[in-house]
């Protein structure tokens, strides 16, 4: 299983995680906050993560269930990683902060990056 490292864009903070598909798993959501932020996610092990430096600059954006943990560098404001509320066992971390992944030439390698139904979430539906 991939161990991949991920920093934000001045470099403050760097995680490492196990990608059980590696970059191949990445997808992007509709939800109301997802759709704004605009990031294609890889899933992650949220068991493996670990936050190399910098925990202390990261900061967190809950709402709703507060289920999902959305992780910000309180630097740069970039996204890095959060735990997903669909699997609280999964993390998707952020493509465009990952070593060597790009987004613009991801779709090369592993075609169109898919969108999951965020708007439809079961946990929102009553």
């Amino acid at each position: 299983m991939p161990h991949l490292k991920a920093t934000c864009h001045c470099g403050a903070v760097e995680i490492e995680a196990e990608f059980p598909q590696g970059l191949a798993s990445a997808a992007r959501c509709d939800c109301s906050f997802c759709r704004r932020r605009g990031a294609a996610a890889v899933t992650a092990l949220t068991a493996s993560l670990k936050v190399l430096k910098g925990a202390e600059n990261l900061t967190l954006y809950t709402w709703g269930s507060h289920t999902a943990k959305h992780y910000f560098c309180k630097t740069c404001g970039i996204y890095t990683h959060h735990q997903r509320r669909s699997d609280p066992k999964e993390c998707g971390v952020n493509l465009g902060c990952i070593e060597g992944a790009n987004p613009r030439t991801h779709t090369e390698t592993y075609g169109e990056i898919p969108w999951n139904d965020g708007v439809n979430h079961p946990s929102d539906q009553s």
